[in-house]
């Protein structure tokens, strides 16, 4: 091996770069070509310009007013599991809902809807209450009261 015929590994060198190679590179066009409004002294075109076309930011609907406030969602509890869960004349509240593992989470409140049949009196509390669900209730000597 001589030392004429060492060479670095490959790919551990790259080119230099060429400067001052004719035109582009110092002087009279400077890597701004041949002429046009971007050859021209000063700042060219404004930001977000495309040539007389409706610009994006024109052409993207707009937001109309404000936006509107989430929905509230309730976790939702249906009357054939009170039924299953509860004894008579026992309380629930979202309170309770939550420490029998019922619901998972408060969300919003906690809202009965009237899906299956009550057969015993409960004092039932919660946030919201579907028509039929508070029907239900009542109509097997229960309580529907409303929590603020």
């Amino acid at each position: 091996m001589k030392l004429y015929e060492l060479k670095p590994k490959l790919g551990s060198r790259k080119k230099p770069k060429r400067w001052g190679c004719g035109y582009a590179a110092s002087g009279k066009y400077a890597g701004r070509g041949m002429g046009g409004q971007n050859a021209r002294t000063g700042d060219g075109v404004r930001p977000g310009f495309e040539g007389g076309q409706t610009p994006l930011t024109r052409r993207l609907p707009k937001m109309d007013g404000i936006p509107r406030a989430p929905r509230r969602k309730y976790a939702i509890v249906n009357l054939s599991v009170l039924d299953k869960k509860f004894e008579a004349n026992e309380l629930v509240d979202p309170n309770v809902l939550l420490e029998r593992k019922i619901i998972k989470d408060l969300k919003f409140g906690v809202k009965i809807l009237g899906d299956g049949e009550l057969t015993k009196p409960l004092l039932v509390r919660a946030h919201a209450f579907s028509e039929k669900a508070r029907e239900k209730i009542e109509s097997v000597g229960g309580k529907a009261e409303v929590i603020e």
